[in-house]
C-alpha cells in the first residue's frame, strides 16, 4: 500500500488543514491504538507530549478520544522535548509513544511522531499498518473497556535527571557562562534547569512561549540571535535547540555558529580515541560534508551515509551496532543515551569536551574545512511533481555532468514540507553557484508552466 500520510518524521502539515485535522488526529489515534492493542486486553499505555504550539491543544485531546476509544489508557506529558518521549515511553513500560510537534517548522505547522515500546521511532512497516487501519476504521472498545487519560507532572523531571546522567560523573560546569536559546519550544524549561544543576551560569534565550512565536527568530534555524547574545554577554558558548529540542547548533565564543557535522566530527574523534566508537564509524545523512567524509578517513574512522531523516539514521546504527550518527541540521543520535536525536544531550557532549580538554569552543567546533556547499529550496504547490518534468530531467542531467569529478549533487523532495531541495558540493564556487541557481530557475520556470 505504501504511506502516503507518513512523511520522514511522522505526519505533518499546516494545522487545521488536511493532513493536520482534528478528525485526522483522532483516526490517527484510534489506528495507534488498535495496532498496539490488538490483543484486545486492557492495561495498554501511551504517553503523549508536546512542544508549545498553539495547535497542540488540539491534537492532544483529538489523539486522546482516538486512543482511549480503543481501550489505551493515556498519559499526557505536557510539553516536553522529543527525546524526552522516546526515553519515557520505555523507562514507564508504555506500548506507545506520541510527540505533537512540527520541530523546527512554523507555529502554525504542527506534527504526530510515534514511537514504539522500545522507545525508538516506528518503522515504516508499522506506519504503513497504521494508515491502513486509517482507511479502513476502527471499531471501538466496548463501553466497559474504554481507556483512561491522566496527566502525568513528574515526567519532565525524570528527563531532567537523565540528560543530567549523560554529563561525566563528578565533573561540573561550574564557571562557564552559557548562552542556551531553547526556541521558544519544548526545551524552554528544561534546557536551562539541566545547565544550571550542572554548575553553569544561563543566560536563556526563546523561553517565554505564547503559541506563536516558537522557533520564530530564534533556535537552531535563527542561530545568530544566539551568536549575537553569546558575544554580548561574553559567554564561552551558546546551545541552540529547536522547537522539539531533537536539533542542537553550537556557537563558538566568538559569536561563529557550528553545524551538525562539525559536532558529529569532535565527537567522533573522541569516542574514538576513548576506543567506545562503536564499529569504527559514524553514520550520517547524504546531506553531511564531504569535508567531514575526509576527516573521518583521517582519523582511520568510516562515515555511513543514509537517506535524509533520523530515523533512517537511526535504523542503520541498529542495524550495524553503531552508537554514534546525525545529521547536518543538528540531529545529533547517541544510541548509549538516547533512542533518538537529543539536542540538550548533544550540547551537554559538548559542554563535557570543553570541560574534558580545557580548550575553548572555538578550537572544538572546527575539526575540519568543509568543502563549499550551497542548499536552496523551491516550493511547489500540492499536486506539483517538478521532477518529474522532462526539462527539469535534462537540467539535472546537465549539472551532473558538469560536476562530473568536481563535486556532488543532491535533489529530493523534503519529506516534512512541500519544498524541492536542491543541493550541490564543489571546490569550484562559481561553478557551485552556477548549477545550484541554474537548477533553481529551471524548476521555478518548469512551475510555472503547469
Amino acid at each position: 500500500m505504501g504511506r502516503t500520510l507518513f512523511g520522514t518524521d511522522g505526519v505533518r502539515g499546516r494545522a487545521n488543514t488536511a493532513p493536520m485535522t482534528a478528525e485526522m488526529a483522532l483516526k490517527l489515534g484510534a489506528a495507534a491504538g488498535r495496532y498496539f492493542r490488538r490483543d484486545g486486553s486492557n492495561g495498554h499505555r501511551v504517553v503523549i507530549g508536546k512542544d508549545t504550539r498553539l495547535s497542540g491543544y488540539m491534537f492532544e485531546n483529538a489523539l486522546t478520544a482516538g486512543l482511549t476509544s480503543t481501550g489505551m489508557n493515556v498519559l499526557l506529558l505536557g510539553p516536553v522535548p522529543t527525546p524526552a518521549v522516546g526515553y519515557l515511553t520505555s523507562s514507564m513500560r508504555a506500548d506507545l509513544g506520541i510527540m505533537i510537534s512540527a520541530s523546527h517548522n512554523p507555529h502554525y505547522d504542527n506534527g504526530i511522531k510515534f514511537f514504539g515500546p522500545d522507545g525508538f521511532k516506528l518503522s515504516d512497516e508499522a506506519e504503513e499498518e497504521i494508515e491502513a487501519l486509517v482507511a479502513a476504521g476502527v471499531e471501538p472498545a466496548s463501553a466497559e473497556n474504554i481507556g483512561r487519560a491522566k496527566r502525568i507532572d513528574d515526567g519532565r523531571f525524570r528527563y531532567v535527571e537523565r540528560a543530567k546522567a549523560s554529563f561525566p560523573q563528578g565533573a561540573r560546569l561550574n564557571g562557564l557562562k552559557v548562552v542556551v536559546d531553547c526556541a521558544n519550544g519544548a526545551a524552554y524549561k528544561t534546557a536551562p534547569e539541566v545547565l544550571w544543576e550542572l554548575g553553569a551560569e544561563v543566560i536563556p534565550l526563546g523561553v517565554s512561549p505564547n503559541g506563536y512565536n516558537i522557533n520564530e527568530k530564534c533556535g537552531s534555524t535563527s542561530p545568530q540571535t544566539a551568536a549575537d547574545a553569546v558575544v554580548a554577554h561574553g559567554a564561552d558558548v551558546g546551545i541552540c535547540l529547536d522547537g522539539d529540542a531533537d536539533r542542537v547548533m553550537i556557537i563558538d565564543e566568538n559569536g561563529a555558529i557550528a553545524d551538525g557535522d562539525q559536532l558529529m566530527a569532535l565527537m567522533a574523534a573522541r569516542w574514538g580515541d576513548l576506543g567506545i566508537l562503536k564499529g569504527g564509524s559514524l553514520v550520517a545523512t547524504v546531506m553531511s560534508n564531504l569535508g567531514l567524509e575526509r576527516f573521518l578517513e583521517g582519523q582511520g574512522l568510516r562515515l555511513e551515509r543514509t537517506p535524509v531523516g533520523d530515523r533512517y539514521v537511526v535504523e542503520r546504527m541498529r542495524e550495524g551496532g553503531f552508537n554514534l550518527g546525525g545529521e547536518q541540521s543538528g540531529h545529533i543520535v547517541m544510541t548509549d543515551y538516547a533512542t533518538t536525536g537529543d539536542g540538550l544531550l548533544a550540547g551537554i557532549q559538548f559542554l563535557a569536551a570543553m570541560v574534558g580538554t580545557g580548550q575553548p569552543a572555538s578550537a572544538l567546533t572546527r575539526s575540519f574545512d568543509p568543502v563549499p556547499q550551497m542548499l536552496k529550496n523551491v516550493r511547489y504547490a500540492v499536486g506539483q511533481d517538478p521532477l518529474s518534468l522532462t526539462q527539469v530531467k535534462e537540467k539535472l542531467a546537465a549539472a551532473e555532468a558538469d560536476l562530473a569529478g568536481k563535486g556532488r549533487l543532491l535533489i529530493r523532495k523534503s519529506g516534512t514540507e512541500p519544498l524541492i531541495r536542491v543541493m550541490a558540493e564543489c571546490e569550484d564556487e562559481g561553478l557551485l553557484a552556477q548549477t545550484v541557481d541554474g537548477i533553481v530557475a529551471e524548476v521555478e520556470a518548469a512551475l510555472q508552466a503547469t
